[in-house]
C-alpha cells in the first residue's frame, strides 16, 4: 500500500475513500495517536491516477460527489483498517458532537422520558396561552416547546438531523455560532407558530430547518468554512415544506414555524458569508 493523503476529519476522509471505491481505486483508513486519518492506497500501480483524484478533492471537498458515494454504499460510518482505532457507536457519536449540541439533545431526550412517566411536562415548557404571559415572567417559553416532542418517531428524526447539523456547526464554527443559531431558530419560528395556530406546538424542527439552509447555503457560498450539504438535501427540504403546507403528512405540522426556520437559516448564511467575502477583499 502506498500513503495518499492525510486528514483531520473521519468522515470527510470516509466519503473520500467511498468514491474512489466507485472507481475502482480502493483504499484504506487508519488512524494515528493524534487523531489524523491516513488513507491509503492499496493498488499502488495506480497511484497517478489515485493522486489526480486528490488534487481534485483537495480544491473541493465539500463538493456532493463524495458524501453521494457514502449513501450509495449505505453506510457513512468510518471504517478503519486497524480495528484497534474502530470507534464503537457511542464514541463516535460523541466525537461528532459539541457541549451545546450535546445538552440539547440530553435536554430533549429528558423531557420526553419525564413527559413518558406523566409529568405534566406540557403545562410547564409550552408556549403560553398569551403574549401577555410571556412578556411579563415566562419569557423563557418562547423558547422551552422545541425541548418538547410528542412521539417517538418526532424524536428521534429531529435529534438526528440536530445531532448531525448541529455537530457539523459546532465542531467547524463553534459553540458560540451553534447556539445563537439555535436561540434565534427556536424563538423566533415559534412566535410565527403562535401567532399561526395557537400555543399547542412544539419540537426542535424549527431549528432543524434553519441548520438545514444554514449549512446548505454556506457550502454553496464560501466552501471554504468546512460545512455543506447536498443540494438533494434542499430539494428535500422544500418538498417536506409542500407537502406540510399541503396537509399531506398525515399528522399535524408546525409548518410557519418550519418555513421560519428556514427563511432565519438562509438569511443567517448570506449574512455570515457576505461579511466573510466582503473582509477577504479588503
Amino acid at each position: 500500500m502506498k500513503a495518499l493523503l492525510v486528514l483531520d476529519d473521519p468522515r470527510r476522509a470516509q466519503a473520500f475513500v467511498d468514491y474512489l471505491g466507485e472507481a475502482g481505486l480502493h483504499c484504506e483508513l487508519t488512524l494515528d495517536d493524534n487523531g489524523h486519518v491516513h488513507i491509503w492506497l492499496v493498488d499502488e500501480t495506480r497511484f497517478e491516477e489515485a493522486h489526480r483524484e486528490v488534487k481534485r478533492f483537495l480544491a473541493e471537498p465539500l463538493h456532493p460527489r463524495y458524501q453521494e458515494a457514502s449513501w450509495k454504499r449505505g453506510d457513512s460510518h468510518v471504517r478503519f483498517a486497524d480495528n484497534s482505532h474502530r470507534r464503537g457507536w457511542l464514541s463516535d457519536l460523541l466525537h461528532q458532537t459539541g457541549p451545546v449540541n450535546l445538552l440539547v439533545l440530553l435536554a430533549c431526550l429528558a423531557v420526553y422520558g419525564l413527559s413518558w412517566l406523566g409529568l405534566p411536562m406540557f403545562g410547564v415548557l409550552s408556549f403560553p396561552a398569551s403574549l401577555s404571559e410571556l412578556l411579563s415572567v415566562q419569557f423563557w417559553r418562547a423558547f422551552t416547546p422545541a425541548l418538547m416532542h410528542f412521539s417517538l418517531m418526532h424524536l428521534v428524526f429531529n435529534l438526528f438531523w440536530w445531532w448531525y447539523l448541529g455537530g457539523m456547526v459546532e465542531r467547524r464554527l463553534g459553540s458560540g455560532k451553534l447556539l445563537v443559531l439555535l436561540l434565534v431558530a427556536a424563538v423566533l419560528p415559534n412566535l410565527l407558530q403562535f401567532w399561526d395556530s395557537g400555543p399547542r406546538f412544539g419540537g426542535l424542527s424549527g431549528v432543524v430547518y434553519a441548520l438545514l439552509a444554514y449549512v446548505w447555503l454556506s457550502g454553496r457560498l464560501n466552501p471554504a468554512r468546512g460545512i455543506g450539504l447536498p443540494d438533494g438535501m434542499a430539494v428535500f427540504m422544500v418538498i417536506w415544506l409542500v407537502l406540510g403546507f399541503a396537509d399531506m403528512l398525515g399528522t399535524p405540522v408546525a409548518n410557519m414555524a418550519h418555513l421560519g426556520g428556514a427563511v432565519i437559516g438562509l438569511f443567517q448564511a448570506w449574512l455570515d458569508n457576505r461579511r466573510m467575502v466582503t473582509d477577504r477583499e479588503r
